[in-house]
């Protein structure tokens, strides 16, 4: 089983062709025409949200990349996330955590490292946003539970899915009940582990209560809505997305805005700015925004795990189904959306939200082996069956690798600028030689 994870893992995690995308400068011009584009070729969609992206469409006309990513991935009757487990062998595509147990465990590890140097704070929370399938959140409890000296601290997970909060709780908690919806608690679903963890559900950052807290996000931002930006005549304007046309057909197509949207208006690009086409995540700037405002306050570490950019791309918005490229504006709610994070325009949000001190980006393969990969795939080794050696070895390799996910994958990590100058005395692990 573990070879075929592998195997298609891997397709995620560096097949990164461009996906088929309109010549901009020549896209139809949302009813004053440049040239004809040519529509989308048709696929079987999914019924029920089709019909209301293209409803929305015919009434109110195109709409945001954004708009339509949310709908998509989060529509509560019909969104990819909300009612299946997109995850693994028999989902869309396979994530770090999953492949092997040494991802977890070193960013487990990591966490304690820096809170330690920190003066080890109790209590403190355990807070990740989007835990997919909770794998990496019950490594890391692992380590959390081996660890912590005594400390005390509670878990905090950020997820809006139904379906995904009850299979993490089935992952890691022994018992966990969901609240009724009009309880008025901040959390929806909570739970105990096995070790006597308490464990809370919410289904925005806000709702975290406040207090000192260890973050991860692995993989959370890039399946946050992003806007597509077109440079214009020294303008910036919004690329939509539009029915192909007022027939039965279940095309959507491209169209660049007659004028400047209010999130073109609103948008300043990071200083030194050269792109012409580019993708914004308001979602990101926000969420950034907030967690840079609580270190600040409340004190405690961030890391942001994902693959991306540090500002150099420009059309990355794609789909991913069956553990392939998927053409993102066919059947939406069939497949996963994803855009590349920014990791520059994300570390001025931060430093520029709040007294934030940023590391990094650095490649996921360079942080797993300062953080000691290699020693710990070396004791996996000794203690694991002869036939399971080379799988072990196989995901190890796939994480590291820089023809894998060893450089697509980026980490991030945020302090309270407040730790600059202790920062410089005990440097940050993983981020330095």
């Amino acid at each position: 089983m573990l070879r075929e994870v592998l195997r298609i893992g891997s397709r995620r995690s560096f097949s990164y062709k461009s996906v088929r995308r309109p010549n901009l400068a020549a896209v139809k011009d949302n009813g004053n025409a440049n040239t004809e584009q040519k529509p989308m070729p048709s696929a079987q969609p999914n019924g029920d949200l089709t019909k209301q992206l293209r409803a929305k469409m015919l009434a109110t006309g195109p709409i945001t990349v954004a708009e339509y990513m949310r709908e998509v991935l989060t529509n509560p009757n019909a969104g990819y996330y909300m009612h299946r487990d997109v995850f693994g062998r028999e989902g869309d595509f396979i994530t770090s955590p999953e492949i092997s147990q040494i991802f977890g465990e070193l960013v487990g590890i990591w966490l304690i490292n820096e809170w330690q140097k920190l003066g080890s704070p109790s209590p403190f929370q355990f807070v990740e946003l989007g835990p997919g399938r909770g794998t990496l959140a019950r490594d890391v409890l692992k380590v959390l539970t081996k660890f912590k000296l005594g400390a005390e601290f509670s878990m905090h997970l950020v997820e809006i899915s139904p379906f995904l909060s009850k299979a993490q709780a089935q992952r890691f908690c022994y018992k966990h009940e969901t609240l009724p919806e009009d309880s008025q608690l901040p959390y929806y679903q909570q739970g105990t582990t096995a070790t006597g963890t308490n464990a809370y559900w919410h289904r925005r950052l806000e709702d975290v209560p406040p207090g000192f807290s260890l973050v991860l996000a692995h993989e959370f931002f890039d399946a946050l809505p992003v806007h597509k930006l077109q440079l214009v005549d020294g303008n910036w304007q919004e690329v939509l997305i539009d029915v192909e046309s007022a027939s039965q057909s279940t095309d959507f197509r491209y169209v660049i805005s007659k004028a400047q949207t209010p999130v073109a208006r609103l948008f300043k690009p990071v200083p030194g700015e050269t792109r012409s086409c580019l993708e914004y995540a308001l979602e990101t700037e926000r969420h950034v925004g907030l967690l840079a405002k609580r270190l600040e306050q409340q004190g405690g570490i961030s890391l942001i795990m994902d693959y991306g950019h540090f500002g150099d791309k420009t059309d990355t918005f794609r789909g991913f189904k069956q553990h392939a490229l998927h053409e993102p504006l066919l059947a939406p709610g069939s497949a996963d959306l994803t855009a590349d994070v920014d990791f520059k325009h994300m570390k001025h949000v931060a430093e520029t939200s709040g007294h934030i001190q940023c590391f990094g980006p650095v490649q996921q393969g360079e942080f797993l082996e300062r953080m000691q990969g290699a020693a710990r795939l070396e004791q996996l080794l000794a203690n694991a069956l002869p036939e399971n050696q080379e799988l072990i070895r196989s995901g190890y390799e796939m994480l590291t690798a820089a023809d894998k996910m060893g450089s697509r994958f980026k980490f991030l990590a945020m302090f309270p600028g407040v730790l600059a100058e202790h920062l410089k005395k005990y440097p940050v692990a993983g981020f330095t030689e």
